[in-house]
């Protein structure tokens, strides 16, 4: 989550947070360096004292796993990227691109770089330059997500910036594997779940969420998050693909169940009524608009969480800390929120946990 061009008030060290690809780690860039916090494990008290490093102004900061190496930009020179080893303080090398540096993203096989209309696909092993798709359409927010799976090394950016058009890349064999026409309007978030396998899009419309098959781009789902108009700014899979997590402008975080628990079957009363449902609504679909059907057909949210207040900029994760499922959010005012999601029935997350990232020591608060 880059804030240098948030015009919200925000603490003004801060400039850039973002989770790792586990949600083990959250990297903060102030004006005075980085900070990079351990989520793992997750104390209830307060986080653990960060690894803290002074330098300039970091505008982006992203750690490879729990790894020592993270990739930084900084706003005095921002088309040029340091790749560090923190426990040495050393630099294991830097690049220089022909425009600003939006956004980087890391797996264990692969670094991204992004820039307004090139894609740079670096080998993390050697960091030679591997790959580059040039001539995007115009990106000037940095969108893209890459995943994280050692295997299926997928790339997936905007085709278009009039619509919705998603495109993927096999950044392991360097071809391009499927076009997807996710939205009628522009994207604003994308996400990857943790294999690899599933995408879920936005669009700035802000209402619909819809999850694809990869490589295969078929819809698999969708989800309404509202009937009103929201910024929708991060999207997060929890690690066994269960749940989808979806922060926005609002001050409501949702999450939606992609999948049934086994163990849980509704009623006969239950069953009766939706398979009644469900077959009218299919004996009229022949004169029913596609935009009633599909409305229908949308699934709302299991479970929410609610923000002290609305018109934050937000970046969410989701992790299981001893089998209980976590909702992660950060915020631009420098502010982390933890609550745990009741898996059996849902409803409002309650208690949310929070911690100011910019206190030395990262004490919560009630």
């Amino acid at each position: 989550m880059n804030l240098t061009q948030e015009t919200t008030e925000r603490p003004s060290e801060l400039l850039f947070i973002s989770f790792n690809q586990d949600a083990t780690s959250l990297s903060v860039g102030t004006r005075s360096g980085y900070k990079l916090f351990s989520l793992s494990p997750l104390s209830a008290e307060k986080l653990e004292p960060p690894i803290e490093k002074e330098g300039g102004e970091v505008c982006i900061v992203e750690r490879l796993f729990s790894s020592s190496l993270v990739a930084l930009v900084e706003l005095s020179n921002p088309r040029k990227l340091r790749v560090c080893h923190f426990k040495k303080n050393s630099e294991i090398c830097t690049y220089s691109y022909p425009d600003s540096i939006l956004s980087v993203k890391l797996n264990r096989q692969r670094l991204l770089v992004v820039l307004r209309q090139n894609l740079y696909i670096h080998n993390i092993r050697d960091m030679k330059v591997m790959h580059t798709i040039r001539d995007t359409p115009n990106n000037p927010t940095g969108l893209c997500a890459l995943s994280c799976d050692n295997d299926n090394g997928y790339i997936a950016y905007p085709g278009s910036n009039q619509n919705g058009e998603v495109l993927v890349f096999d950044s392991i064999n360097l071809k391009a594997v499927a076009t997807i026409m996710a939205h009628d309007s522009q994207l604003v978030a994308l996400a990857f779940n943790a294999q690899g396998s599933k995408l879920a899009t936005a669009s700035a419309t802000g209402t619909v969420i819809r999850v694809f098959s990869v490589p295969q781009g078929e819809k698999l789902v969708e989800f309404r998050r509202g009937v009103k108009r929201a910024q929708i700014s991060c999207l997060s899979f929890s690690p066994e693909d269960t749940y989808l997590a979806i922060s926005s402008c609002t001050d409501t975080v949702h999450v939606f169940r992609l999948s049934e628990p086994q163990e849980e079957k509704h009623g006969e009363d239950q069953q009766g009524w939706m398979s009644y449902f469900g077959k009218a609504l299919s004996s009229s679909a022949t004169y029913l608009t596609s935009q009633v059907t599909d409305a229908f057909n949308q699934s709302r949210a299991f479970a929410m969480m609610k923000l002290p207040k609305t018109g934050l900029k937000t970046i969410c994760a989701m992790t299981i800390v001893d089998g209980v499922h976590k909702v992660m959010v950060a915020t631009s005012e420098g502010m982390l929120y933890v609550t745990s999601v009741e898996t059996r029935d849902g409803g409002e997350c309650r208690n949310p946990v929070e911690y100011r990232l910019l206190d030395a020591a990262g004490c919560s608060s009630p």
